[in-house]
């Protein structure tokens, strides 16, 4: 691990639960929350608690100071120029990525300042995202020579080809309509609105079935993997066993009786 030094009045990670949002700051604003090996561990930690806690509904992923994420720490990997360090280090960020599609809560980046390197690779596979106008967004790993391979895995299954090898290729910067353009983020506001647009995409997952959430989530990431006919397999299963959770039935009678419905509420 990072002898990256961690006191209780500076954590590197910070968590903070209400209403069902348990909303995750990375907390390196020195160093624009570059991706330490020691944050990822944290940011490990939080996300597999946060995926076994019925009582969260949503995840909200954000960085303190004036970035949103900078990527992996460049200092940190040239003190351990180690082949099998390097292996270890990806294979720990390949794993924070997948859990944020894997587990049952749909995480939300909120964006603002610069997404870098492996930090726009983050955006990319939160579920949702929220960006300010001031945002940027580069995969510039190209530019000290070396291709941003895991950033593509994500860029490539959010964006057109040409689009994301466009970005791969020259590690230039786009800008929040851009990556709102290119699918990159879902909503562009202005910076002093960003939390309250968030705060509103929240209420609104927040406000549905969480076992219909977490089972189309689920079903979201499985069938992208799968051909044309298994995805519409699993779909049509997915859809006969969610007909039978409560909260379907509930839904469907308080829409005929036109009134508001009472979820029973998680897994």
């Amino acid at each position: 691990m990072s002898a990256e030094p961690q006191s209780a009045s500076e954590p590197i990670l910070l968590r903070h639960d209400q209403g069902g949002v348990a909303t995750l700051t990375l907390n390196r604003p020195s160093q624009f929350n570059s991706l330490s090996q020691a944050l990822l561990g944290r940011l490990q930690d939080e996300l597999d608690a946060i995926a076994r806690d019925a009582s969260i509904r949503v995840v909200v992923i954000k960085g303190a100071g004036r970035a949103f994420c900078a990527g992996h720490d460049l200092k940190e990997m040239r003190s351990n120029h180690d082949k099998a360090y390097m292996q270890a280090l990806f294979r720990q960020c390949g794993r924070v990525m997948t859990t944020l599609t894997e587990m049952p809560q749909p995480v939300i980046a909120r964006v603002h300042g610069i997404a870098t390197a492996a930090g726009c690779q983050l955006v990319a596979m939160c579920d949702l995202a929220v960006a300010a106008l001031d945002a940027r967004f580069a995969v510039s790993g190209i530019n000290v020579g070396l291709f941003c391979a895991t950033p593509a895995v994500a860029l490539s299954r959010n964006m057109g080809r040409k689009a994301a090898l466009e970005m791969l290729l020259t590690g230039d910067f786009i800008d929040a309509g851009e990556a709102l353009q290119r699918g990159l983020v879902n909503r562009v506001v202005a910076t002093a609105e960003l939390d309250a647009e968030v705060s509103k995409l929240t209420a609104s997952i927040c406000a549905k079935s969480a076992v219909a959430v977490q089972m189309g989530k689920q079903m979201f990431y499985r069938q992208l993997e799968m051909g044309l006919a298994g995805a519409y397999q699993l779909a049509a299963e997915t859809m006969a066993c969610n007909m039978m959770e409560a909260d379907a039935v509930e839904g469907i009678d308080a829409f005929m009786a036109k009134r508001k419905p009472q979820w029973q509420g998680g897994r």
